[in-house]
């Protein structure tokens, strides 16, 4: 068999070391483990690559990241003269020495190369990037996954995540590179000495905290009041603690309180099992201390600081918030505040996917805001920055989606928990001001506008089957859907792969403009909507859902009933074979 014979390659090569052979050798009596292991190679796509670390073609390991390595090198050298490349790390396992062996192959390629000393969040990597003028940049992070993960994101020279047409160009490069004697590499001795491998310095932090500070927009507030608003933080134990402190102090927030067990930076993550601040469990110890000290806010970033959830009080008890309450109440201040201060530009737009809340909508038409949707991934957000910027028609002023992704300004291209936190703290010391909390500027938003109550359901399949199953519901939903969910008639069916929206009330089509995506979206009768894609970093298949009412108990029992309906949809699809 085809993944036998390749494990036996891996087993007898010269180029594996000790350690990686005594691990193969540990599963030689597991077929399920050699299969899973070396059935595929490791997918290449718009995320990079990410998987689970250990030996094998479908594993992240020094050798996959190599080969990813020298493929990009040579796309980068066939494409460019003369380009350099940025590369950052976060707190993962390897993450370090995937970024040295990254390095180290570019260099081999006579590609000059920046590295950062330590670790640094993603957004940092997006801006170091344009700064230094790099063609492309690496991010060796597997963002909000768990511990066994890592993963290698790869960025273009405008800081944004690669997009579709140049992950595919640089994939033929990587798929003819053998995964051993094919890659590159030189010491790290010989490439610092013929000017190859430089260590960003201290002048990049630096100039990206100032331009993060400058992104504040009641400033005199900020100056005067600053000190008055309680702080709670917790960087999970990822790569945010550092500049996140470092920014808040400079603005006056000098009354920060930093989660000690989950201040330091530790791969293994040992006071959560999933570091991803979507997940409500992964605030327990900061909630613990806020009940002693009473903060006004709390917020937490996950391993590479792109993501950022919230907690704030209600009443009695702290609250975690949903990314699209975040994106909310976020785009709801940004809009006020630069209306009020007579900041508004001539064309403001505001940036989101087709999976996050349409509430937003609403209020920004009372500002005479456009709201655009992009697919899902944040690299479509950025590629959408840098065509404003290049035709000028637009005025980027802050985008969001639902999995706790946000931007401000326009001197980074991917979602940036640095930025976010500092409007954040900003938004909630205006409130505070006010004698209100978050809390209570979200309910004011609701009765306004109406309650929108959006979920997303994750269903983690591994392996093979795993894979098959997600393929037979994707499937399934395309072509053998039924005309209703929850009882309610369907009026919309977008598929975002043919680009093709059918309204199948008055029996049209039309076409997206947008790029093809595996992703499903039904509209139903009452403005509730479903939608369901594979996710493009994990073995998960992700489903969507909102509904919304003027009446919070009657959104609370759509949303209930509308989940209950697509599960069953779902679940039943999964075992109907293509």
């Amino acid at each position: 068999m085809y993944h036998y014979n390749i494990y036996e390659e891996w087993l007898s090569s010269n180029f594996i070391d000790d350690k990686t052979k005594n691990e193969l050798i540990s599963i030689k009596n597991s077929e399920t483990e050699i299969i899973d292991r070396f059935y595929k190679d490791l997918e290449f796509g718009t995320g990079g690559l990410r998987g689970l670390m250990g030996a094998g073609t479908n594993r992240m390991n020094l050798y996959t990241v190599g080969k990813a390595t020298e493929g990009l090198a040579q796309y980068l050298n066939s494409t460019y003269k003369e380009p350099f490349v940025a590369i950052a790390y976060d707190s993962r396992n390897m993450s370090k020495e995937f970024s040295e062996k990254a390095a180290l192959t570019f260099c081999a390629n006579g590609i000059k190369c920046y590295l950062f000393k330590d670790l640094r969040p993603t957004p940092m990597l997006s801006y170091a990037l344009r700064q230094l003028h790099c063609k492309a940049g690496i991010v060796i992070t597997a963002s909000h996954n768990p511990k066994e993960y890592n993963g290698y994101k790869v960025y273009g020279e405008d800081g944004g995540q690669i997009t579709d047409t140049k992950a595919k160009d640089i994939f033929k490069y990587i798929n003819k590179v053998k995964v051993f004697e094919g890659v590159k590499t030189i010491s790290k001795g010989i490439a610092i000495e013929k000017n190859l491998l430089n260590i960003i310095g201290e002048d990049i932090d630096s100039s990206y905290i100032e331009k993060v500070k400058k992104l504040s927009i009641r400033k005199d507030m900020i100056k005067e009041n600053a000190k008055n608003l309680k702080i709670v933080y917790t960087p999970i134990h990822g790569s945010g603690n550092i500049p996140m402190r470092k920014m808040l102090k400079e603005l006056g927030y000098t009354d920060v309180h930093v989660v000690k067990k989950q201040e330091e930076p530790n791969g293994n993550f040992p006071t959560v099992d999933y570091p991803n601040p979507e997940d409500s469990k992964s605030f327990e110890l900061a909630i613990k201390m806020a009940y002693k000290i009473k903060p006004d806010i709390i917020f937490g970033t996950d391993p590479d600081c792109d993501r950022i959830g919230v907690v704030v009080f209600d009443k009695e008890e702290y609250k975690s918030l949903s990314g699209n309450e975040i994106g909310i109440l976020l785009s709801n201040y940004i809009m006020q505040s630069l209306k009020e201060s007579s900041l508004m530009p001539k064309n403001p737009i505001i940036l989101k996917t087709i999976v996050t809340t349409d509430l937003v909508k609403r209020i920004a038409k009372d500002y005479n805001v456009e709201v655009m949707d992009v697919l899902t991934g944040f690299k479509y957000i950025g590629e959408k920055i840098t065509e404003f910027e290049d035709s000028k028609e637009k005025d980027f002023i802050f985008a969001f989606e639902e999995s706790y992704g946000y931007l401000a300004g326009d001197f980074v291209r991917d979602k940036d928990a640095i930025i976010t936190a500092m409007l954040i703290s900003e938004m909630a010391l205006y409130y505070k001001e006010k004698g209100k909390t978050l809390f209570d500027a979200l309910l004011e938003i609701y009765k306004k506008y109406g309650y929108y109550k959006e979920k997303l359901i994750s269903i983690e399949l591994q392996g093979k089957e795993g894979q098959e199953k997600i393929e037979n519901c994707i499937d399934y939903l395309r072509h053998s859907m039924k005309p209703t969910i929850n009882n309610i008639s369907i009026v919309k069916k977008i598929d975002y792969k043919t680009g093709i929206e059918k309204d199948l009330i008055k029996i049209e089509e039309k076409t997206i403009d947008l790029p093809r995506s595996n992703v499903l979206k039904f509209i139903l009768k009452d403005e509730s909507w479903v939608a369901v894609r594979p996710s493009g970093t994990e073995p998960k298949i992700k489903i969507y859902i909102s509904a919304w009412s003027y009446d919070i108990f009657e959104a609370e029992e759509k949303i209930v009933k509308l989940e209950n309906s697509i599960m069953d949809i779902v679940n039943n699809a999964m075992d109907v074979e293509a």
